[in-house]
């Protein structure tokens, strides 16, 4: 158990290495949903043009 908490505290730098994975972590959470929503938002943009495009035509 002692050797568990000796390497959970890596040192003396555990606050600097465990908030450094956390922070990947997130981003690596973040990311793809910003895109999603980045790509949903651009398809919305890209359907409206074509509409008024197509209402132009006519």
């Amino acid at each position: 158990m002692a050797k568990l908490v000796e390497w959970l505290d890596m040192g003396g730098y555990a606050l600097y290495v465990w908030g450094s994975f956390g922070a990947t972590a997130l981003l690596m959470v973040a990311e793809p949903l910003v895109l999603r929503s980045r790509r949903r938002q651009i398809l919305r943009r890209l359907a409206r043009i074509s509409r008024l495009n197509k209402e132009e035509t006519s």
